[in-house]
């Protein structure tokens, strides 16, 4: 499944896990502005503002897990089986098959409120990247540092949603989830106060009981709650050291560890989890099984070119042994 998450200190931040049972050929991958985007309904993008973001790169082409722009916007794509709804092409819409929303989207938008306006003219077309690779039900996080929404499309056709917590997992559809969150509204990072019966003498017996009843099971109702709890209620400084780390622990609140979600094929894990510096167009990355964080700058590279740049990702364990 996922989560995905923002997070503001003095800059902004977008990232997500990738929880799934294996991984495709998966990059840190630059698309320059003048990397020329061929839509399969919408003509061509020659020249766009440039984004930054995971992708897995078939036959040239980006396809976009989560991305940044150099304006600050970024999106990211979540499984949503059963719910997402992909449609025939229709008159008088923008017909953009899924894996093209997000660069349609970043190629073109600077901030969530220019991303609203495509949205109003968006039909996602049903229709597969290639026989090999066909569509992922999905539903996206559309962010910026002033807010973020989510978009999704259903049988009754494509709703957006104001995302005031700033997270987003799978199923069921994101208004449940908002519902949802009703019920854990006494949950406090404080300690309780006795309301069970003012004439008994309760008091807390250990440190973090104001949190009792915040979910810690994988499904993806309750990782939305406690990456909700966890990213509203979170903590650190200005710098980018303090941010980043900051952020990487809000993801690993929802991680997915081998062993525990059994899943068809095997056992669904965090196979990466990302932040992004949406200011400064830094991406940062872990994976499975390298915890050290590596970051890749996309303004050291020539954001004019017209090609593709692919750095694939280090997962081997990077241990420092200190004496």
């Amino acid at each position: 499944m996922c989560t995905a998450a923002t997070y503001k200190t003095r800059d902004h931040y977008f990232g997500r896990n990738l929880d799934y049972e294996f991984a495709y050929n998966q990059t840190v991958t630059v698309t320059p502005r003048n990397y020329p985007f061929v839509f399969r309904r919408m003509g061509e993008m020659r020249t766009h503002y440039a984004m930054i973001g995971m992708a897995f790169v078939q036959e040239n082409y980006p396809l976009y897990y989560d991305a940044t722009n150099e304006k600050g916007l970024s999106m990211a794509g979540l499984n949503f089986p059963s719910n997402a709804d992909y449609k025939p092409e229709a008159e008088g819409m923008d017909n953009v098959a899924p894996f093209e929303f997000i660069p349609w989207i970043l190629g073109d938008c600077a901030t969530v409120d220019e991303a609203r306006v495509k949205l109003s003219r968006l039909n996602l077309l049903d229709e597969d990247f290639s026989p090999s690779l066909p569509l992922s039900p999905l539903h996206w996080i559309i962010s910026d540092r002033n807010g973020s929404i989510v978009a999704e499309q259903v049988k009754d056709g494509l709703k957006v949603y104001d995302d005031p917590v700033g997270v987003l997992t799978n199923n069921p559809t994101f208004d449940y989830h908002m519902t949802n969150l009703a019920n854990y509204m006494s949950l406090s990072p404080a300690d309780p106060k006795n309301s069970f019966a003012p004439g008994l003498g309760l008091a807390p017996y250990s440190r973090g009981m104001g949190g009792l009843g915040l979910p810690g099971d994988l499904s993806s109702a309750s990782r939305f709650v406690k990456a909700a709890f966890t990213r509203m209620n979170s903590l650190s400084g200005d710098s980018e050291s303090e941010s980043v780390s900051q952020f990487f622990h809000i993801l690993a609140s929802v991680a997915q560890q081998k062993g525990c979600c059994k899943v068809e094929h095997g056992y669904e894990y965090t196979i990466y989890s990302s932040c992004c510096n949406t200011d400064r167009g830094v991406y940062y990355y872990t994976t499975y099984e390298n915890s050290r964080i590596t970051g890749v700058d996309m303004h050291r590279e020539d954001l004019d070119s017209d090609l593709l740049v692919s750095y694939p990702l280090i997962g081997e364990q990077q241990i420092f042994i200190q004496n």
